[in-house]
């Protein structure tokens, strides 16, 4: 149960407390509630919403839901269209880069991508283009073995074994084996066969269709980043030479033989622990289509015009976008991710409304902001402030953005409830990291927790939300954060998991330290400068 401090005095311009009186604050903080959060968050982390992703139609139903909330708290409309109009939707345009056809043909047979092979990394082959193919083994150059001695691969596709050759013994011929396995094998063999000058590489990268099947499986889940959204058009930085990973089956036919006789030649390198001297090779025909799209997106945007300093603006944000629905059909409702922080932003906004309505409204303005293609790449908080802010940057004095509220991480389960990641405080504004410090502990009372503030911490979280777009145009921010857990983009990720007691503690925080930047004299001193 929160636990609130309601000072006797109104507070002077000389403390650091909004000039507003406190009991006023707590008033209009205490209509933010588990209850209202959780009626929200049951509509935009709903099934029919389709896991928001930017550009769809659930993102844009969810935005039509958030737009109607701020039109029934009074919150204005300022963003201007083309026709003079005001509305509260942020229109946008994205650019998706994606594949169009996209196939290897050899032995009469087509082969799919996502079906029948994967590619690590891009190429752009928009003509079908035929090429040799030959067997290099294991595609390794080393001191005591070399796959490449005495063999011309230029302009020919060359299929490799994954892994390194072994001796009967098991182990290894090669001097260092670490060079040529996994994830680093794969580069490392990739780019040795480009620098022999071959045209497309083609990787065998399980030893049986079940183990290739599981592969795809893996992989699909990476390859969205290949269907990339960004805020300009034009060409990728992408070359010609592709690397495809397959399994032995297509491997044979690519090579125009049979997965015995491929099997066999790779025995063989074991056997003598030199390379193979068979001269396996075939034809191979490859096109790798890359397409750009458009796409139509929207941030939302509320506005509450404050009284004597109205030209100066506070923002709340928040994302509310998502990852959508996975290939198999699940929707990833993003209950937590980050629905938790667009409800939180909701009813902030219902606060200050209320706190409007009741003559005790805010004397800078507030501004609340959810963005879309957060999942993307922060695109929606980056179109707002690099490219069309509907407020001037100049006058942004604060941007407090949410993000993931409402659960407890693993580093805190069994030993806290009540705590928030704060992130950001200090790097801009010492001031700022005093009023989120005085607002806690006068009326929250929640376990501020830094440790993502540290500009060593290896998850560098204070550059992956949207706040990082206001903070690097010198904008004090505040990200709030309850951390990473098991569910953060799985389909499990659903409302029952949220603690809304928990969320409702945090939106408080919000609310109040907002209220102080709002409220106060002088306008927050940008002072520090940290990483």
């Amino acid at each position: 149960m929160l636990k609130f401090v309601l000072p006797c005095l109104l507070v002077t311009s000389t403390t650091l407390l909004a000039q507003a009186p406190a009991d006023q604050a707590t008033k209009f903080a205490q209509t933010i509630t588990a209850a209202d959060l959780e009626r929200h968050l049951r509509v935009l982390a709903a099934d029919d919403m389709q896991g928001r992703e930017t550009g769809t139609p659930g993102q844009k139903k969810a935005a039509e839901y958030i737009a109607k909330q701020f039109a029934d708290n009074r919150l204005q409309a300022i963003v201007k269209s083309g026709d003079g109009q005001t509305g509260y939707l942020q229109p946008f345009k994205l650019y998706r880069k994606t594949w169009g056809d996209f196939y290897v043909k050899a032995g009469g047979k087509q082969f799919a991508y996502l079906n029948d092979f994967v590619t690590n990394g891009l190429l752009n082959l928009p003509t079908e283009t035929t090429y040799e193919t030959v067997f290099v083994g294991y595609g390794i150059s080393d001191a005591n073995y070399d796959d490449y001695a005495n063999r011309d691969v230029t302009g020919k596709a060359v299929v490799i074994m994954e892994g390194e050759p072994k001796k009967a013994d098991g182990t290894s011929v090669v001097t260092d084996a670490s060079k040529w396995t996994g994830t680093a094998g794969w580069r490392n063999k990739a780019t040795l066969a480009k620098d022999k000058g071959a045209a497309q590489i083609f990787i065998v990268s399980a030893e049986s269709p079940e183990a290739f099947k599981q592969l795809l499986s893996q992989r699909n889940a990476l390859q969205g980043r290949f269907n990339r959204l960004g805020l300009k058009s034009g060409a990728e930085n992408v070359g010609t030479v592709g690397i495809f990973l397959i399994a032995n089956e297509t491997a044979a036919t690519l090579l125009n033989t049979t997965v015995t006789k491929l099997k066999a030649a790779t025995e063989q390198i074991s056997k003598t622990g030199k390379p193979v001297t068979t001269s396996l090779s075939g034809k191979v025909a490859v096109k790798a289509e890359r397409r750009e799209e458009e796409v139509q997106t929207e941030n939302v945007v509320g506005f509450i015009e404050g009284s004597d300093k109205k030209d100066e603006v506070v923002i709340v944000s928040s994302h509310y976008d998502h990852i959508g629905v996975n290939p198999d059909g699940k929707v990833n409702n993003g209950a937590n991710d980050d629905g938790s922080g667009t409800v939180s932003v909701l009813e902030i906004a219902q606060a200050f409304a209320e706190a409007k309505a009741a003559g005790q409204g805010p004397r800078r303005s507030m501004l609340f902001l959810t963005v879309t293609g957060e999942e993307k790449g922060l695109l929606g908080s980056e179109y707002y402030a690099d490219m069309n802010p509907v407020v001037p940057l100049e006058n942004t004095v604060a941007d407090l953005n949410i993000d993931m509220v409402g659960r407890v991480d693993d580093l805190h389960q069994g030993k806290s409830d009540n705590y928030i990641y704060v992130i950001g405080s200090d790097k801009l504004s010492s001031e700022l990291h005093k009023i989120s410090e005085e607002a806690n502990q006068k009326y929250a009372q929640m376990e501020l927790d830094y440790k993502y503030n540290d500009p060593k911490d290896p998850e560098r979280i204070y550059y992956r939300s949207d706040h990082y777009n206001f903070a690097k145009h010198k904008i004090p921010i505040i990200f709030y954060f309850n951390g990473l857990h098991a569910d953060y983009h799985q389909p499990t990720d659903d409302v029952e998991k949220i603690d809304f007691k928990l969320a409702e503690r945090t939106a408080r925080l919000v609310f109040y330290t907002a209220w102080d930047i709002a409220n106060r004299d002088n306008r927050l001193v940008v002072d520090s400068n940290k990483p």
